[in-house]
């Protein structure tokens, strides 16, 4: 038997589809994450679902999101929103606790932190927060 060495061999897309679920859960109850939570449209629905997308690639499995949208540039993609160090924390927070409440036990978190925190850091687009929170998020919508 093989030993899984791909976070998408280790979740699988269940698991990752329950990550999504879990991050945007815990983004939307949060209090500590509301400025992150303010770029998003009510409905969290869309953009879990094209998280789980991106990230089923992202993590080694098949391209479900290029299949579908195309290829995604992450910094285009997240330039209309105000991204400064706090919310890319928030971020990173979320997924964090997701990846706790999850399946992913301590080694695959650690095999995935600096992945994650390199995304985050390269959408992030202001040395600041933002004074406006209340970005509508024209990528859930959409």
């Amino acid at each position: 038997m093989t030993t899984p060495n791909t976070p998408f061999q280790i979740l699988g897309e269940s698991g990752i589809q329950r990550l999504c679920e879990d991050f945007y859960r815990i983004m939307d109850t949060r209090a500590e994450v509301r400025e992150l939570r303010a770029m998003h449209a009510a409905d969290l629905g869309p953009v879990t679902e094209k998280l789980a997308e991106y990230l089923t690639g992202w993590m080694g499995g098949p391209p479900r999101y290029a299949e579908k949208y195309g290829s995604v540039c992450l910094t285009e993609a997240h330039a209309p929103f105000h991204i400064g160090p706090e919310e890319r924390d928030q971020w990173l927070w979320c997924m964090e606790q997701a990846l706790a409440a999850g399946d992913a036990d301590e080694e695959l978190r650690e095999m995935l932190r600096i992945p994650l925190q390199r995304i985050a850091d390269a959408v992030r687009n202001r040395d600041q927060p933002s004074a406006t929170k209340t970005n509508p998020n024209v990528i859930a919508a959409g």
